[in-house]
């Protein structure tokens, strides 16, 4: 954790910014991890800083911005649960991360006074997941679940791995590489179970793979436990060519499948972040071809108020009179007709 001052005596943010700033880590907390903050001293083109330091920026709020804007209130069926999709559901079994990213989309509820779920609400919680044969999977989230200490991961996952319908469970972290040191044999122990586990894990540019984060993710992957990468795309962080293009290959370098990009959600106050739908998808368009396909995520953006995510990248071919026509990677057209 950093206070405002340190992160002044740091020269992270300017003593003159302090009043406003005090106005934004009000509003919404800053956390940051001693890994974090050696990055920040090596970070001259500013991409780590712009994740997690606090900006007077965050204090325009736009209209059309929501406090939650993927609807998980409403789709809230116990305390952290939410079940949206038919075959699958969150557990949001803690509400605090080891850093709070300035653009989270659960921004306004992280920090809150009871960080994780009681006993007695990871119980309805489970009882509700045994009590819906069509869900399929369960997704660890919060906050940043891999926070816990794994005596506790480990409880939760044995109550889901005696849930005989479940057959996958996810968990959705950036501890790996924001706190690499917390992927250590225990919680790969913890992790065991019969159901299948996958890991997917948060990060948005090249230079948070250090060499301790690197380590923590081998740990994880040569346990058997398969990774697959979500990123958000933000404006300064990550939002050209050749930083989209290094992340993902190196996603893939260290066996991780890159999975989701992100549009920014609405979450209240992260306005200088976000990039225009026709910017990503010329960004995603411009790695077709060019990259691997193993390097290839999908991007996506999750529709406001709770409907969910739908896939909105660029698309390759469209239909003229009886024909189709489809372009290339270099952008050139080709007619396709269908066998009857």
């Amino acid at each position: 954790m950093k206070t405002l001052v340190e992160l002044t005596n740091q020269n992270l943010i300017s003593e003159q910014d302090l009043p406003l700033l005090a106005q934004v880590a009000e509003k919404f907390d800053v956390r940051i991890t001693s890994v974090v903050a050696e990055l920040l001293a090596n970070d001259s083109g500013g991409h780590i800083a712009k994740q997690f330091i606090p900006q007077v920026e965050e204090l325009q709020i736009n209209p059309q911005e929501l406090v939650d804007p993927i609807g998980d209130n409403k789709y809230e069926k116990v305390k952290g649960v939410i079940h949206r999709y038919p075959d699958r559901c969150l557990l949001k079994v803690v509400s605090v991360c080891p850093v709070n990213c300035r653009f989270c989309f659960r921004r306004e509820m992280m920090g809150a006074v009871q960080k994780s779920l009681t006993q007695a609400e990871l119980g309805l919680a489970y009882d509700y997941i045994r009590s819906q044969p069509q869900l399929w999977e369960v997704i660890l989230t919060g906050g940043d679940p891999l926070i816990l200490k794994p005596s506790s991961i480990a409880k939760i996952f044995a109550s889901l791995d005696s849930i005989s319908h479940l057959d996958v469970v996810r968990i959705h972290t950036r501890v790996p590489v924001v706190d690499p040191a917390r992927i250590n044999s225990k919680l790969i122990e913890a992790l065991k179970i019969s159901k299948a586990v996958y890991v997917i894990l948060h990060a948005n540019h090249p230079a948070e793979f250090t060499p301790n984060s690197i380590a923590a993710c081998a740990r994880l992957v040569d346990a058997g436990i398969p990774m697959l990468s979500q990123t958000v795309l933000l404006k300064g962080v990550n939002d050209d060519e050749k930083t989209l293009a290094s992340l993902m290959k190196t996603f893939v370098r260290h066996r991780i499948k890159p999975y989701y990009l992100h549009h920014l959600d609405l979450a209240k106050g992260t306005g200088h972040f976000r990039v225009s739908i026709a910017r990503g998808q010329a960004l995603v368009k411009s790695l077709q071809g060019t990259i691997s396909g193993l390097c290839q995520p999908n991007y996506m953006l999750e529709i406001p108020g709770g409907a969910g995510k739908m896939p909105i990248g660029p698309s390759y071919i469209k239909r003229e009179g009886d024909k189709w026509v489809v372009e290339d990677y270099l952008e050139q057209l080709h007619d396709y007709s269908e066998l009857e």
